[in-house]
């Protein structure tokens, strides 16, 4: 694969209790523990970001404004937990306000017995609070010592009588290591859903990385070449014969535009100012360009 507000924190905590089942009741019982706690992360003034998007412009219901508020505590034994909730903006209905709800525990751990060895463990919990019947679910591993990094992702049921259908959707490792001063990685990816595995295997050189991707039945290579300090070009070839064409240009600090041409298919533009991100469709359809769509977003922090 790789995201609530509030103007007062109790208020809202309280208003999503009520929506949940109880298994993620407990859940964030943990989290209300966690935003009490004596220490600093914990009482951190929570982030609030609004985004608005979609590319229908013609009237007010063509946007989607998504009020987004998150915060972060330490538990005991010095456990990072991360929370947040998206809420929809546009709905008078309490009901339909909160989206998406979600938690992150995070935690290093220190093996003694192999010299001081650390990895880092997190699990991440996710609702869709208009359709609760699941909850989905993103396990890391990180071995910095090793280069080694492991994800697991999947679902399981709301209710505990139905848990033994918990399933994992995808998994994946990257092991990593350098080779005088460029930096290799390989990358064994398997979706279950599908039945489907395969390889990415890069090759890092300074200004130059080489991608490749293959699987039993596709394989593709992509060759990303920095120009100078402004422009990079991708070209991306398929053994289906299919040509991507990349190119990313840095207008600023803060500023870039990234073209992608899919030849007798689309083009595709999205630039980015800031807070500001604009995504503009062009399908092809032989040699005439028609369809186009924009989208259009800001987050806005304070």
């Amino acid at each position: 694969p790789t995201s609530i507000i509030d103007h007062h924190q109790t208020t809202t905590t309280k208003m999503n209790m009520k929506l949940l089942p109880s298994l993620t009741l407990s859940y964030f019982a943990v989290i209300g523990a966690g935003a009490t706690a004596p220490n600093p992360a914990a009482n951190a003034r929570p982030q609030l970001s609004i985004t608005i998007h979609d590319g229908n412009f013609t009237d007010i219901e063509g946007l989607d404004p998504t009020i987004t508020w998150e915060n972060s505590a330490v538990l005991n034994n010095d456990v990072a937990l991360e929370y947040g909730i998206d809420l929809s903006a546009r709905t008078t209905n309490l009901a339909s306000l909160p989206r998406r709800i979600w938690g992150r525990a995070s935690r290093a751990f220190t093996i003694p017995k192999y010299g001081q060895h650390t990895f880092a463990l997190s699990s991440r919990l996710e609702m869709d609070v208009q359709s609760m019947d699941r909850i989905d679910f993103q396990i890391d591993g990180d071995d910095e010592d090793n280069d080694l990094k492991l994800r697991i992702i999947g679902s399981a049921p709301t209710e505990a009588t139905h848990i033994r259908k918990a399933r994992v959707a995808f998994l994946e490792f990257t092991k990593g290591w350098d080779n005088d001063g460029n930096r290799v990685t390989v990358n064994p990816r398997y979706h279950v859903d599908r039945n489907h595995g395969d390889v990415v295997l890069t090759y890092d050189a300074d200004d130059t990385l080489i991608r490749v991707t293959a699987s039993r039945d596709d394989q593709e290579v992509t060759i990303a070449q920095k120009l100078n300090d402004e422009n990079m070009i991708s070209p991306t070839i398929g053994s289906d014969g299919a040509l991507t064409l990349a190119w990313d240009r840095k207008l600023g600090e803060d500023s870039s535009v990234r073209t992608t041409l899919n030849p007798n298919r689309s083009v595709d533009v999205e630039f980015r100012d800031a807070a500001w991100t604009a995504n503009v469709n062009f399908p092809m359809d032989d040699k005439d360009m028609r369809g186009a769509t924009v989208q259009m977003k800001r987050d806005i922090k304070f």
